[in-house]
């Protein structure tokens, strides 16, 4: 008899990460649900799956009931602004998503007895005051910060996540994310990867807030949708940092996207945002105990994949900006059975 294929719920599902996601599921014979008010996704991130006959998009907020009709295995929460300009311009849905976009989501995978996997973040760490960060420091956060609404929100999904285990006795996962970068990032989203790349490439100078001692740690994005499935096939419920721990500063980053683009571009310099974290760097001995898990892909072959992939956006006009490209529906479906 032949085996079911699983169908899996992705939440943000038309965005960076959860497209990502979804093409990692449907690689793996996953039904996979794509549920996105777009309001930072982009149809152009799924549109190659418009004739998949395992895939469908509904357009919906996730801060409202969740109405899925058919079976569901896993619940992925994917939704939420994530960049430093979406939640200061979107503040109120940032925390609206995380909480009640997060309890829509258990919701539905409690109805469904579907396993939960939350995408949670290295924010959750603050401004840190333990380096590297491993998963049981409890973090450094301003909750009244412009940074908070984001902070805040995840870790509040945190809690609630481990509340629905605890109580209901779901099956949850929550994944730590720290800096990922790649293909379907928009250029001008306000991180430091499509900044500087977006920057090089036009011969503009890229913009380092502060004296750029600040340290970062960079996983390229097949890495961490690697990390991530290897977590929902598991039996762990604590979370797990996901991420590349090798470190460097924003100026050496940015000296290396000038080297890497040959870029005529200089480096000019800006007052630091308030609560910008001085240091991020994962400790994955969890993850590499665990799931068996630790990056793969280098920096410079990484880079060069994201700056190919800018260079593209840039020949064909497209910047990848917070709209809905070609067909935006409601629901564009295939999904069968």
């Amino acid at each position: 008899m032949a085996t079911k294929s699983p169908t899996s719920v992705v939440t943000g599902g038309a965005g960076f990460l959860g497209s990502h996601l979804t093409d990692r599921l449907l690689a793996e014979g996953h039904c996979v649900i794509a549920v996105d008010n777009l309001i930072t996704g982009n149809t152009a991130n799924i549109e190659h799956l418009a004739r998949n006959e395992r895939f469908e998009f509904i357009k919906h907020d996730v801060s409202t009931y969740i109405l899925v009709p058919h079976a569901v295995d896993y619940v992925f929460h994917f939704a939420s602004p994530a960049s430093p300009i979406d939640y200061l311009e979107l503040p109120i849905p940032t925390l609206k998503v995380g909480a009640l976009g997060t309890h829509n989501s258990l919701g539905l995978a409690k109805a469904k007895g579907a396993a939960f996997l939350l995408a949670s973040t290295s924010e959750c760490y603050g401004d840190p005051l333990v380096h590297p960060q491993k998963e049981d420091y409890w973090g450094n956060v301003n909750p009244i910060g412009p940074r908070g609404v984001y902070d805040e929100a995840k870790r509040f999904a945190e809690a609630m996540t481990m509340a629905y285990h605890r109580y209901h006795g779901l099956d949850t996962k929550i994944v730590r994310i720290f800096n990922t970068y790649g293909p379907r990032m928009r250029l001008r989203d306000g991180r430091v990867v499509p900044a500087f790349i977006g920057q090089a490439l036009t011969d503009t100078p890229l913009t380092i807030f502060g004296d750029g001692s600040q340290t970062r740690s960079f996983c390229y994005v097949s890495d961490l949708i690697d990390g991530i499935f290897r977590l929902s096939q598991s039996d762990f419920h604590e979370p797990v940092n996901i991420g590349n721990p090798r470190e460097m500063t924003i100026k050496q980053f940015a000296e290396e996207i000038i080297r890497i683009t040959g870029t005529t571009a200089t480096i000019e310099h800006r007052p630091l945002p308030v609560d910008d974290p001085k240091v991020r760097q994962p400790d994955i001995t969890r993850a590499r105990k665990v799931l068996g898990w630790e990056p793969a892909v280098s920096f410079e072959e990484g880079i060069k994949e994201t700056i190919e992939y800018f260079r593209g956006c840039l020949v064909r006009g497209h910047l990848g900006e917070r709209v809905a490209s070609l067909h935006e529906k409601d629901h564009v479906s295939s999904f069968s059975r």
